[in-house]
């Protein structure tokens, strides 16, 4: 039972970024996004719920769009129009089982 998310890096101001959280024994009901900036503490930024009913915070709406691809049991995170306060470890989390993923690193430059 795990998740394990990829697709971050160091990308400019106005870019774009997709992170990707694949599901292994896991089956999908509801998933959520959140960072972690240093020194701040975890933000929600996104959620799926199946029938893909999808749910953001001011902060991400507009410029992230989350979604699942069920064939390939992945949830992905788009992420548009960057701007540096997105910077952090950006997390999956499965509900209601509680698993998380172990993170990854998406740094903005100005």
């Amino acid at each position: 039972v795990q998740l394990v998310e990829s697709g971050g890096g160091l990308v400019q101001a106005g870019g774009s970024l997709r992170l990707s959280c694949a599901l292994s024994g896991i089956a999908f009901n509801t998933m959520a996004w959140y960072r972690q900036a240093p020194g701040k503490q975890r933000e929600w930024v996104a959620q799926i719920s199946s029938g893909a009913n999808t749910f953001y915070p001011d902060s991400a709406k507009g410029r992230f769009t989350v979604s699942f691809d069920n064939a390939k049991n992945t949830v992905y995170l788009q992420m548009n129009s960057l701007k540096p306060e997105d910077t952090g470890v950006y997390y999956c989390a499965a509900f209601p089982s509680g698993v998380w993923g172990q993170g990854t690193q998406v740094t903005v430059s100005s």
